[in-house]
């Protein structure tokens, strides 16, 4: 059974979200203060290693079960021909993500992560966004539940992507719709359009500003108008998280986008989300700076599938390895502010 019965029952749940623990976070940097290095030497690490303790609510955090989910819908939208491909190329992908074909299946063994790909009625794209609702209330608020179901409670860290042809159209509506501007600000190339591809994406995002204007001051109407099933799944399961206590890493520019109407609902509501990467799909960076967030990653990537998010997945490995493993100066013998 759906836990968001309506909008107004997932609006409240986004404005009441719990805190990390500050407790974790100060015994992080009580420790990184007697650990055998120059203060502050590990750079951006030890703000990771803090952010993973105050989010974990442990003070040695941990990354034994981390976890990718990749959720994949389709868009009526891409009757518009605003991507070069195919919407039956979505469940072809899914299809290649299943047998482990994909570049997704071989970043997640790297990182030492479980992967899980999550179709949302692939046989039913979402209406065209230019015309109608991408989705009505009760579709909307099924994907939210969805995703809010997929995560475990029990995961120390959950990665987040998605699959879908013509989601780029989306994710760069919502973003106009939340942070201003119009289809030339936020539209980008996705799988490769052309320039007569680009202008035809540009005018349907700006036609769908103007066809759904009376919502757009409410964030979660914005996702339903605008967005698509696995952007909404990937709004509940950004919340999920905050309620379990697990820290998100959000891949590229789609997946940012998705999570984007938390922020404008309640401020800090993304606190315990990083973002991976910083796609080189145009618009991402804007996005990114909107929301207040510094990607960790600028490896000129734009694949989608979370493949952002699992390359990072290694960097903050690295920043609670660190944290947990080197030996404090009592420990080691070695004289405290000795280091140059």
């Amino acid at each position: 059974m759906s836990p968001y019965l309506n909008l107004d029952s997932l609006r409240q749940a986004a404005r009441a979200l719990p805190e990390g623990s500050s407790a974790a976070a100060a015994a992080v940097r009580a420790r990184q203060a007697t650990l055998t290095k120059p203060a502050g030497s590990l750079g951006r690490l030890e703000a990771l290693a803090e952010w993973l303790a105050r989010w974990q609510g442990r003070p040695m955090p941990r990354l034994d079960r981390v976890e990718i989910i990749v959720f994949a819908g389709n868009h009526g939208v891409t009757r518009r021909g605003v991507s070069p491909f195919p919407a039956d190329v979505t469940a072809q992908m899914v299809a290649n993500f299943t047998a482990g074909g994909a570049a997704i299946n071989q970043l997640a063994a790297v990182a030492g992560a479980t992967l899980r790909v999550l179709p949302l009625s692939l046989d039913s794209p979402t209406a065209d966004l230019a015309v109608a609702p991408a989705m009505d209330e009760a579709s909307f608020l099924a994907a939210v539940s969805l995703g809010h179901a997929a995560v475990a409670p029990e995961l120390d860290l959950l990665c987040l992507g998605e699959m879908g042809i013509g989601n780029t159209t989306a994710a760069a509506a919502i973003a106009a719709a939340l942070f201003g501007g119009d289809g030339r600000r936020w539209a980008g190339r996705g799988t490769g359009l052309d320039e007569l591809g680009m202008a035809r994406k540009r005018a349907v995002i700006d036609a769908a500003l103007v066809r759904h204007a009376a919502h757009l001051d409410d964030p979660l109407s914005v996702a339903a108008c605008l967005g698509g099933r696995e952007l909404a799944a990937i709004l509940g399961a950004v919340l999920a998280a905050r309620q379990h206590g697990i820290p998100v890493l959000l891949d590229g520019f789609v997946c940012t986008a998705a999570a984007a109407p938390l922020a404008r609902l309640s401020p800090g509501a993304l606190d315990h989300t990083m973002i991976a990467h910083v796609s080189a799909e145009a618009g991402h960076r804007a996005l990114a700076a909107s929301l207040g967030m510094t990607p960790l990653l600028d490896l000129d990537m734009r694949l989608g599938e979370a493949s952002g998010a699992a390359v990072a997945v290694p960097l903050l490995r690295a920043a609670a390895a660190c944290h947990t493993g080197m030996a404090t100066f009592a420990e080691a013998g070695v004289s405290a502010g000795s280091g140059g």
